[in-house]
């Protein structure tokens, strides 16, 4: 486990758990950095399940919130693990630019700039099998 991590990955999230709840879930247990929900509120995806990235602003936040796991919330129980955070330089990487159309496409903000936080990359990567499993139409 890196004990340097901001990062935590909850899994096992019920799909009409929005956002705002998982929010206001882990705000008791730190300052929130930044909350990722995949696939997001508003996806036109059929969801079965979800999977909540948050970044604290204090990493002791991440182990306070690993007692969460098991926790029943909506309809399943969490799993909370803490998750490794990606080198800035990584971020940064020329790689990225030329990834595929899909990758690219995830790493952008809704006004179309490029995100430069190493999280969203993270997050990115980490969810692309995912998001395949989940949209057979994009093989």
């Amino acid at each position: 486990m890196n004990s340097n991590t901001h990062v935590i990955q909850v899994t096992n999230v019920s799909p009409s758990t929005t956002s705002e709840q998982m929010r206001t879930l882990f705000g008791f247990l730190g300052n929130i950095e930044e909350l990722k929900l995949f696939p997001p509120d508003d996806s036109p995806l059929p969801v079965t399940s979800r999977v909540c990235f948050v970044k604290f602003l204090e990493s002791e936040s991440v182990g306070v919130s690993q007692h969460l796991t098991n926790t029943v919330f909506v309809d399943r129980a969490l799993i909370v693990v803490p998750f490794a955070e990606v080198d800035k330089s990584f971020a940064e990487s020329p790689f990225l630019a030329d990834s595929g159309p899909l990758l690219h496409q995830e790493i952008r903000q809704n006004n179309g700039s490029r995100l430069a936080s190493p999280f969203s990359l993270l997050f990115c990567s980490k969810t692309l099998t995912l998001y395949f499993s989940l949209c057979p139409r994009h093989l």
